[in-house]
């Protein structure tokens, strides 16, 4: 059976490759893993049938016959997990590159999704100007960390991993900004991740959607 995963029908990333589902996408390019994608509307995101599948009314979900997964890390996850390519056999690396997998959601994400929430949502704001460098700051304080750990490496731990997938893919959101290009090796880094045959399909794929809906 095929897996299906649900993605925007009308995504708010302007074909960017911003939008959650495109991790999804990318994780299953790169073990080969044939999907098929249900567009969904903000509406129906809010109707019984998909919150059955995401109580919280978000994409993407992963449906693979009777089983159903939803939020972005588990995905992917589940799909390294059962298919070769996105994490190391050896035990050691293969729980650093979890440990990635976190780090990328947990720690780096969170002021990433702050400095958005402040340019879109809170930018009619009174205090959105003066909370603005504070959200930069923190972001950059990010940056510089993730910077020197990675230093010249060509991956964070190795091969690539899923751990990289979903560090480029958080990264990817800086790039209008300005601030990911203040370090060189992380831009490259992300170049590196946009290169990959795989997130090119799955880049494709997400921007195709968009246009179709224009």
């Amino acid at each position: 059976m095929t897996v299906t995963i649900t993605v925007f029908e009308r995504s708010p990333d302007g074909g960017r490759g911003l939008a959650r589902d495109t991790r999804v996408r990318w994780a299953l390019e790169e073990v080969g893993q044939p999907y098929e994608a249900r567009l969904v509307s903000f509406a129906a995101m809010k109707e019984p049938a998909h919150l059955a599948l995401h109580p919280f009314g978000q994409i993407p979900t992963f449906e693979d016959g009777d089983f159903a997964l939803f939020e972005t890390g588990a995905i992917v996850f589940h799909i390294a997990e059962r298919h070769a390519g996105l994490l190391p056999g050896d035990a050691q690396a293969r729980a650093r590159a979890i440990m990635w997998m976190f780090a990328a959601l947990n720690t780096v994400e969170p002021p990433i999704l702050d400095l958005v929430t402040t340019k879109v949502l809170e930018s009619d704001q009174p205090w959105s100007k003066e909370r603005l460098p504070l959200v930069e700051g923190r972001i950059r304080v990010r940056l510089q960390q993730l910077s020197d750990r990675l230093g010249d490496a060509e991956w964070l731990d190795g091969a690539f991993s899923a751990g990289d997938l979903l560090m480029v893919s958080v990264l990817l959101r800086l790039k209008a900004s300005g601030l990911l290009g203040e370090h060189a090796n992380l831009s490259a880094y992300v170049a590196r991740g946009e290169a990959r045959p795989a997130y090119k399909r799955a880049f494709d794929a997400q921007l195709a959607v968009f246009t179709a809906s224009q």
